[in-house]
């Protein structure tokens, strides 16, 4: 099979970047697009030009790390990773345009690489359970319901590669943040910390400058673990309890003075 690419190319942050097209041919149809890229990048290393940077990692789908837009899709045609598009699902004689997540907080480090550490600070900001020292109770010994169970494990499926954000049209972090707060937030471990989670990781996703969630939907389309929007709502529920928590106790200890 033979294609046109035309790959955004930018040699690091500061640069501004360009367009440039490449042809390849005699792909094989059971190719995965970053075996393509492999076979372009070791043409290009002959050729004396520098190489396409991407992220990869597992290259079975699992990790997330290859985040690229395929013809204005985040990860491409499937609701799969990058890694799992094969040529095959193309036309053979095609243009494919192939560039970086887009979103105001993901810069471009390189080519098609993006800095996606506002991810990580978010999580920082309460995406944990906090464990005192001492005697911890038999986890076996806490009661968890097979529903609730599920819903903890299908929020936690999220392996963060931001292709909701780069699919939302107001670049929202809100399916990311409400996958990662929710499969806390469900479980009897992470009630003492439920709300103030919330509002802690919702307040870091702001501060990166992430947008808001109008619910268009285009997050759930392209994730690739299938998270369900619903995510989103739990973590508007909490939040308002959250402030309603803060409210209180301001009230309190204005009441104290």
């Amino acid at each position: 099979m033979n294609f046109k690419l035309k790959v955004w190319r930018q040699s690091d942050a500061a640069a501004a970047g360009e367009w440039r097209t490449y042809g390849v041919s005699e792909i094989d149809s059971g190719a995965s697009f970053l075996e393509m890229l492999d076979i372009l990048n070791d043409r290009l290393v002959v050729e004396g030009e520098r190489p396409i940077a991407f992220d990869y990692d597992c290259r079975e789908g699992i990790c997330g790390s290859c985040a690229l837009t395929i013809d204005g899709t985040p990860h491409g045609p499937r609701q799969v990773t990058s890694c799992q598009v094969f040529m095959r699902e193309f036309t053979d004689g095609s243009e494919i345009i192939v560039e970086p997540f887009r979103a105001s907080p993901f810069k471009v480090l390189c080519d098609l690489v993006v800095d996606r550490t506002p991810f990580d600070r978010i999580v920082e900001a309460g995406g944990y359970i906090s464990v005192d020292a001492g005697p911890k109770p038999e986890p076996n010994a806490t009661p968890i319901s097979p529903e609730t169970q599920q819903a903890a494990m299908d929020a936690a499926a999220c392996i963060g590669c931001g292709a909701c954000v780069a699919a939302c049209p107001n670049g929202s972090a809100m399916l990311f943040t409400g996958a990662k707060a929710t499969h806390l937030n469900v479980l009897p471990q992470g009630q003492p910390e439920r709300y103030d989670r919330s509002r802690a990781m919702v307040e870091q996703m702001d501060a990166e400058g992430f947008g808001g969630c109008t619910n268009t939907g285009e997050c759930e389309a392209v994730c690739p673990q299938e998270i369900s929007i619903s995510v989103i709502g739990e973590l508007y529920r909490d939040y308002r309890k959250s402030m309603v928590h803060v409210l209180r106790s301001r009230r309190g200890r204005m009441k104290a003075q």
